[in-house]
């Protein structure tokens, strides 16, 4: 950490380093700001691409959930009849 308290960023591959200073100048900003731009919309592109199933993965393991093997099996038709109060007389 720096005096001021952040963190520094050493990039130390020469194409991570020439494609961002080829964003930095594209977007007519500093290194810093040019990283940062281009990390929150990878981060937020990963997140609207991401499917439910990805999303419940990710939530699970982030709090240390392993998630049942009978997780993704679908329930049986009767379980959605009842939840929906759609519950047929058999007879």
């Amino acid at each position: 950490m720096n005096k001021e308290g952040v963190m520094a960023l050493n990039i130390t591959n020469r194409k991570a380093d020439e494609l961002t200073r080829r964003f930095a100048q594209m977007e007519g900003v500093n290194i810093s700001d040019a990283v940062t731009i281009a990390m929150e919309e990878a981060i937020a592109r990963r997140r609207t691409n991401e499917t439910m199933r990805d999303k419940v993965r990710r939530v699970l393991k982030k709090h240390g959930i392993e998630p049942s093997p009978t997780a993704s099996e679908p329930l049986p038709r009767e379980i959605y009849d009842e939840m929906w109060g759609d519950v047929r007389d058999e007879h």
